[in-house]
């Protein structure tokens, strides 16, 4: 009797585990698209503080992101224990601030041309020379705008995930939204600083001694890092802000049932197309997704901006 209660304690935590790693995938796959605008915004942070104190302060943010878990999630399974029925309107708020953030970064670089920011680097370079700026006060405002940022974020991922596992029993949402806060806040900030050190690596190889293959080698790899570093963090940024809207539209699209019934009958007359229609059929939940997280985006942004305007007069 007692090897067979220990047999079916074991298969209970065998399937709780497995039903935990799955949650996790699919959470995981659905945070994804913060993920890119996660490193493009921490990476920007840490950037303009000397190179030697680059990885202190991705190492001071990674432990502020970790405090900021610490209280995003027991908040979010506390609410999903006693008021569940907030999971829905919090994933619409965490949706339609991703469109903002996204929709607010596409007019920067509109509204912006390319020598106000060359000018805007120009005076931040200017500033960080002067000798009477306190770099050490300026590293630590550095840190506590990217926890703030980070914080924010932080709490996009823990909503997303627990709305993936709103419906399951509240031990794996516990192991779940855990195991999720803990690998996005390792795998964001070890990402950030393999990338904030990039053009580091790059100047140690270029500068590598040596006539043999393995040198030029060695000085042509430093010199391809140097180059791509730049157009790395370009990268992330469009990417990031591409994925913003297609999260932040989906999110918007589920919670609104008649949006999402529509779009998938419209994606069903279009498979019907020959040729390119069972194509262009999978791609139209995601462009339907990412026009109206740019649509709801441009509306939060507007509103945003007038309520500015209003308290400024």
């Amino acid at each position: 009797m007692a090897g067979s209660s220990l047999l079916v304690l074991l298969d209970d935590i065998a399937a709780v585990l497995d039903d935990v790693a799955t949650m996790t995938k699919v959470a995981a796959r659905k945070t994804a698209g913060v993920l890119g605008d996660d490193l493009a915004v921490n990476a920007e942070k840490v950037t303009g503080v000397r190179a030697d104190r680059e990885l202190p302060v991705v190492w001071a943010v990674a432990k502020g992101s970790f405090k900021n878990k610490c209280i995003l999630v027991p908040a979010a399974l506390a609410i999903s224990l006693v008021a569940p029925w907030l999971i829905t309107p919090l994933l619409m708020l965490g949706g339609l601030f991703l469109c903002y953030e996204g929709f607010e970064k596409v007019a920067h670089k509109f509204l912006h041309t390319e020598e106000e920011d060359a000018a805007h680097h120009e005076d931040l370079v200017e500033h960080l020379a002067d000798p009477a700026v306190d770099l050490v006060a300026y590293e630590r405002d550095k840190i506590k705008g990217a926890i703030r940022t980070d914080f924010i974020l932080s709490a996009e991922i823990i909503v997303l995930t627990l709305g993936v596992v709103a419906n399951m029993d509240f031990t794996t949402q516990v192991l779940v939204v855990s195991g999720i806060a803990i690998i996005m806040t390792v795998g964001v900030y070890g990402l950030v600083a393999g990338i904030v050190k990039l053009d580091d690596a790059g100047l140690y190889l270029l500068q590598r001694e040596g006539e043999g293959a393995w040198g030029r080698f060695q000085r042509w790899f430093g010199a391809r890092l140097l180059a791509f570093a730049p157009w790395l963090m370009k990268a992330l940024a469009v990417v990031g802000t591409v994925a913003m809207f297609m999260v932040g539209g989906g999110i918007l699209v589920h919670g609104v049932h008649a949006l999402d019934v529509w779009i998938k009958q419209g994606a069903g007359i279009i498979g019907e197309l020959e040729m390119v229609g069972p194509l262009l059929a999978a791609l139209t939940p995601t462009l339907a997704g990412i026009l109206i997280g740019v649509i709801a985006g441009a509306a939060v942004l507007g509103v945003v901006t007038l309520w500015q305007r209003l308290r400024a007069a």
